[in-house]
């Protein structure tokens, strides 16, 4: 790469020629300034006695005030490139990364629309639901990313035509009182991404290579590589994909009786997709650790990393008055099952040329296919084999590539509780205060047994490291030469897929209090 056949912008462009940068300009001040304008009118109809319709409309736009100039300060004491030509992998075309172009700021127009039916009359059975689209805040941290990033060694940028995450959700649900005083709920929502998040590379195009041997995925070559500067110094750029959905339903009863208790228990399911389950605050970040197989810049549908397939809660409140009102006891207890610790497993090392070395999704071998593999180590392949017959994701399905955030870890289960002791006392006239005592014991069950309420997570996400033959002569550069069948290594130690989380997760907790009501 000959850096002097481009155009720099700004004085750090005499770095390209002695390694310097001119005295007081080696520190770059990232000021982003931004804000969210918001309107939201709304007004409700009674239709009948018993029928209601609400409905509204929000607007949402971002303002980024004086972002571009901002922006450009950090250009003029940066290293930056002017004309280094990209790739834009939604349309093909040629781009030139500007990073004091900010992103759409078109109105985030949201409206939406939502009923309540009392069928009987006597609000017995309800009937209620909605349907809109809704904007939250707006990330603006990606933004910051880009005014304070616009280097060719690690650009980052945000899309001209991005525009801020929005989502159309719809819902219905029912309420249903019985005789006895039961109450039961049932809710079912489907949320669609409208304008949904997601990071791409646009210094790679699409890979060109292919692997020789059992994973012979895509891979990239140098010709697939469009910034001279090495892979990590991107561009990583936020762009939409409206891919991502949500589907979520749940059920609920719940009653109180006439002794004080309270009793409720409820159960959902949540089955949600997206193409990135971003949670980095950088922009590079989101991007190598996004698991993939193939391109890395398609916005492919698989499962999201966040929140329980299945969940189980309840509570239970009993309460006590006696002394004459002097005195009263409260226990209360809540407890939780839940699966939904969602995971997937990518090689140790850099298996397709994208510059990351944590997100390429396992080719899971057959027993025949382990057979055909290069290991580093002579009892790799029977550990391998040993390990995916006991792994239940692997074994159902060897022969594939492994689906992002597929697998789910172990149940989980805590029972918390607490208990109020209250004193009453009249201090003038008829006005009481009280004094309040209360013990909080989180996880209780792993105070009574070390086994019960303990969380199980994987052992090692990365348990297939994949290295290459040097393909550079020169014993201090390493350089992959990807024509050749991988190596493969597996740490013959790994014999289970899950091992027992020591964090507060799996540990009870114990708080006193004490308080004065007046």
């Amino acid at each position: 790469f000959d850096a002097t056949s481009y155009d720099f912008d700004g004085p750090r462009a005499t770095f390209a020629a002695n390694n310097q940068v001119p005295d007081g300009q080696g520190w770059n001040l990232a000021e982003t300034n931004v804000g969210q304008l918001a309107f939201y009118a709304q007004d409700e109809w009674n239709v009948t006695e018993d029928f209601k319709l609400t409905y509204g409309v929000r607007f949402d736009k971002p303002l980024f005030f004086d972002s571009a100039e901002k922006a450009q300060d950090v250009i003029d004491r940066g290293f930056v490139i002017t004309d280094q030509p990209y790739q834009n992998p939604n349309t093909g075309e040629t781009v030139f990364i500007d990073n004091t172009q900010m992103p759409n700021n078109d109105w985030l127009i949201s409206p939406r629309v939502g009923f309540n039916w009392d069928v009987e009359g006597d609000r017995s059975l309800q009937l209620r639901g909605g349907s809109g689209l809704f904007t939250g805040r707006f990330p603006f941290v990606w933004l910051g990313n880009q005014i304070g990033s616009p280097d060719v060694f690690f650009l980052q940028a945000v899309d001209p035509d991005y525009k801020f995450p929005q989502v159309w959700r719809t819902n219905i649900g029912v309420d249903k009182r019985l005789e006895n005083g039961l109450i039961l709920t049932g809710d079912v929502s489907y949320t669609k991404d409208i304008n949904g998040a997601h990071v791409q590379h646009w210094g790679l195009t699409d890979p060109s290579g292919t692997l020789n041997g059992v994973d012979n995925r895509p891979f990239y070559t140098a010709d697939d590589q469009l910034n001279g500067f090495g892979l990590g110094a991107g561009p990583f750029v936020f762009t939409n994909s409206d891919k991502g959905r949500i589907w979520n339903a749940s059920v609920k009863a719940q009653k109180t009786f006439n002794n004080g208790l309270y009793a409720m228990a409820a159960y959902s399911y949540l089955n949600a997709k997206d193409v990135n389950s971003i949670e980095a605050e950088i922009t590079s970040d989101a991007f190598v650790g996004n698991p993939i197989v193939s391109n890395v810049n398609d916005d492919v549908l698989s499962y999201s990393k966040y929140g329980d397939t299945h969940r189980f809660i309840g509570v239970a409140s009993k309460n006590w008055n006696y002394g004459n009102g002097k005195w009263a006891t409260t226990l209360s207890t809540f407890f939780e099952y839940a699966q939904g610790a969602r995971y997937n497993y990518v090689y140790g090392g850099d298996i397709n040329g994208d510059g990351s070395n944590i997100n390429d999704l396992i080719y899971i071998p057959t027993s025949s296919e382990i057979g055909q593999m290069n290991f580093s180590g002579a009892g790799d392949a029977a550990a391998l084999e040993a390990f995916i017959q006991q792994d239940d994701y692997l074994r159902d399905n060897r022969g594939d590539y492994m689906e992002r955030y597929a697998a789910l870890a172990p149940w989980r289960g805590k029972w918390d509780l607490k208990f109020l002791q209250d004193y009453n006392f009249k201090v003038s006239g008829d006005k009481t205060n009280t004094i309040q005592f209360s013990i909080d014991v989180l996880n209780i069950g792993n105070m009574i047994n070390s086994n019960w309420g303990v969380v199980q997570q994987p052992n090692n996400i990365s348990p297939i490291g994949v290295t290459f033959p040097d393909a550079n002569p020169d014993p201090n550069v390493y350089e992959a030469d990807r024509t050749q069948e991988p190596i493969f290594s597996f740490d013959e130690t790994l014999t289970n897929t899950y091992g027992f989380d020591t964090s507060l997760l799996s540990r009870w907790q114990a708080q006193f209090g004490l308080r004065y009501i007046f």
